[in-house]
């Protein structure tokens, strides 16, 4: 793990079906600093493509995306 995850939030979106882990995300995005990052966990196929559009809509950064055994991990880091 690295340390910018050990110093991230968390959002558990597992078992959550689009728009869901997107709208978890943004809230929690919406509490946190500039600079601060953000871990998603979600199992939501469609999220790779909506996590991915939605930091180019956004201006967030997307640091990391991976998938094991069907949850996908999400690592954003707010601007």
């Amino acid at each position: 793990m690295r340390a910018v995850d050990e110093a991230a939030e968390e959002v558990d979106a597992q078992g959550l079906d689009c728009p869901m882990p997107l709208l978890l995300a943004k809230r929690a995005l919406n509490g946190l600093p500039s600079g601060a990052c953000l871990r998603v966990l979600a199992t939501d196929r469609g999220s790779q493509r909506d996590f991915r559009v939605f930091a180019e809509q956004s201006g967030h950064l997307l640091l990391e995306a991976d998938e094991c055994d069907g949850v996908y991990a999400y690592l954003l880091k707010k601007r």
